[in-house]
């Protein structure tokens, strides 16, 4: 113990943390239990006669020493950026909550195409009427998102959900009553009401996180990784439930868990996002960059659009949504990887990297007629897929104006929407007038093609 000077000494007044603002995962919680004086940013400093006495300061649970001149605390591991990343109060329940109102995404394209080619007997059917949703939803999702950050999540999301859920079951009913096909593509065009959960989910992210890019890319990876399971599930379940009950199965089951999540979403109010009113900031669309960026969102949603029917066709029936959930979970594994990396890669070589890799499933299916290696060959290539859109969505959220980050995000996932339809029924039409093997070549000219868009986005000086 250091030698105590006789007359008194003033309490020195620490300096502040140096953490990024707005991001209280990275914060420290400072333990005052014990400590006597005055408190000064919720750390007591000393005001007895001989220094500077401080209680114990746990950062995330652990502790390290406290009294002066004792030997501090037994050192341990750091927690982890994932650790870290739900240390915040609140952030375990909303994604949770948008983990259950995202699975149906992977339902819904699923379940349609078996469902009106059961019926209907037509793949291209089936691939038109899902893209005549996906486009409608494409159309309609800016317009919600404005809402939302407009009104707030919970006020908006709930009767866009219903709206969508609406839509899904008069779906189902057409089919079952042998409709005209006409009101199939009216009843899938209803749903565009969708609520983005991914989007919403997002802007929570970036809103807890500002100021704090590191753990915002490590969010960003979480958000891909949720995204991936529930196109890993999604598709398995909507294949098993329709195959092993009834063909409408599977979208009778996405509707009612899409409400659900939706309403739990909703209920998570703790990290819900302030709502900015009517911003005056410039529309997400014209920022400089974001076209082009968008065009490469375009591009890879036609990558999964095609990926999606043609091995539908290829594999068909509950084996089709098993080989498809292979493909999202090398995705997962790839994109949980990659969010605990320090430096991020730029989206052109993620871009290139999917390209070289979305070939092995058109090899496996044209050199060989084997289901394993057709697996196989998904499972690698989605190990591309997280990489890719982890870095996209974070140059949207670094383009997107202050006051519209549910908008910017919506625009993204809007963009993907579009591909996704026009992937599926290029992909449809390959399959029917070739055949299914061939219908592989579409992800990999679509992928090619949101390479040659970011390379020359950033050749011009974008930063995508």
């Amino acid at each position: 113990m250091p030698a105590t000077s006789s007359r008194p000494t003033t309490a020195v007044r620490p300096a502040p943390p140096s953490f990024a603002p707005g991001a209280p995962a990275l914060i420290p919680r400072l333990d005052t239990h014990g400590c006597e004086g005055r408190r000064t940013g919720g750390l007591r400093t000393g005001g007895e006669t001989g220094g500077l006495h401080t209680g114990g300061l746990r950062t995330h649970g652990l502790r390290t020493g406290g009294e002066t001149g004792g030997a501090p605390g037994p050192s341990r591991r750091p927690p982890g950026p994932y650790r870290r990343l739900f240390g915040i109060p609140g952030t375990r329940a909303f994604t949770a909550a948008g983990l259950l109102a995202r699975l149906p995404a992977g339902m819904f394209g699923v379940s349609a195409i078996l469902m009106i080619a059961d019926t209907r007997g037509s793949y291209a059917l089936a691939g038109a009427v899902t893209a005549t949703g996906l486009a409608a939803t494409a159309l309609a999702a800016p317009a919600t998102a404005r809402l939302v950050d407009r009104y707030g999540q919970a006020r908006v999301a709930v009767p866009a959900a219903l709206l969508a859920v609406l839509g899904q079951l008069a779906l189902v009913l057409c089919v079952r009553s042998g409709a005209p096909a006409w009101t199939l593509f009216a009843a899938y065009a209803a749903t565009a009401t969708c609520p983005n959960v991914g989007g919403m989910s997002r802007a929570r992210w970036g809103h807890l996180l500002r100021g704090a890019p590191e753990a915002r890319h490590t969010a960003n990876a979480v958000e891909q990784a949720v995204d991936e399971l529930c196109f890993m599930l999604g598709p398995v379940l909507a294949a098993l439930l329709c195959s092993a009950l009834f063909v409408e199965a599977g979208t009778v089951a996405a509707a009612l868990l899409l409400l659900s999540g939706v309403l739990l979403f909703a209920a998570q109010r703790g990290t819900e996002p302030p709502v900015s009113g009517r911003s005056t900031a410039a529309a997400p669309v014209r920022v400089p960059g974001m076209r082009p960026l968008l065009g490469v969102f375009l591009a890879t949603g036609a990558v999964f659009g095609a990926t999606e029917v043609v091995t539908l066709a290829e594999v068909g029936g509950a084996a089709g949504g098993a080989v498809l959930g292979l493909a999202a979970a090398g995705s997962g594994a790839a994109g949980l990887l990659y969010g605990r990396t320090r430096r991020a890669v730029a989206l052109p070589w993620c871009l290139a990297g999917m390209t070289v890799l979305t070939t092995l499933p058109l090899l496996a299916a044209v050199l060989t007629d084997r289901l394993a290696l057709l697996a196989g060959a998904l499972l690698v290539a989605g190990t591309a897929t997280a990489p890719a859109m982890v870095a996209g969505m974070t140059a949207v959220q670094r383009l997107t104006p202050a006051g519209r980050a549910n908008e910017g995000m919506t625009l993204a996932v809007t963009a993907l929407l579009g591909g996704i339809a026009a992937g599926s029924a290029a992909g449809g039409w390959t399959v029917e007038r070739l055949e299914p093997a061939a219908g592989y070549l579409v992800p990999v000219c679509a992928a090619a093609l949101a390479w040659a868009v970011a390379a020359a986005g950033r050749g011009r000086g974008g930063r995508a």
